[in-house]
């Protein structure tokens, strides 16, 4: 009685060792999301809830026929902060109870990766990648924009 045992060879279990191989090699890197990703996509989301709460703003203070100090109906400032801001610092919303606020609920001043700070009168930054990314508000038209060169001004305004 002859008996046969079935295995693989050598060269099958090598080939299909390479073939996962090459295919990790390419899939990996493309759905492997790197940090740097998450923190553009909520500096994206920030700025897009900024620019929101301002046009907010500025609909319900039409509204109601409250010119602002600067002479239109923009917020003149986005928080209670007068300069720049600390560690911890409520941004974009002040903690009196009233709806003029431009987010219901802070961004807390973090000075780190998909942090924002706020550093001088309308002036902010969001840092990626230990980079900062400078915003301004021009409270005359409403802008939020990026002023920064950088390719993080781009991606998180977009």
């Amino acid at each position: 009685m002859k008996t046969h045992t079935s295995a693989f060879t050598m060269i099958e279990l090598v080939f299909v060792i390479v073939v996962l191989g090459i295919l990790s090699a390419i899939a990996i890197p493309r759905l492997a999301a790197t940090r740097g990703d998450a923190y553009i996509t909520k500096g994206r989301s920030d700025v897009s809830a900024i620019r929101s709460g301002i046009a907010l703003q500025r609909s319900k203070n039409m509204l109601e026929g409250n010119v602002q100090a600067n002479g239109t109906f923009f917020p003149t400032n986005l928080d209670g902060i007068a300069a720049a801001s600390n560690e911890g610092d409520r941004l974009f919303n002040v903690s009196d109870g009233n709806a003029s606020n431009i987010l219901e609920y802070p961004i807390f001043s973090q000075n780190r990766d998909g942090g924002w700070l706020k550093t001088g009168v309308n002036a902010y930054s969001f840092t990626v990648g230990g980079v900062a990314t400078a915003f301004t508000y021009t409270n005359t038209n409403g802008l939020f924009n990026c002023t920064a060169n950088n390719a993080n001004c781009n991606d998180l305004t977009r």
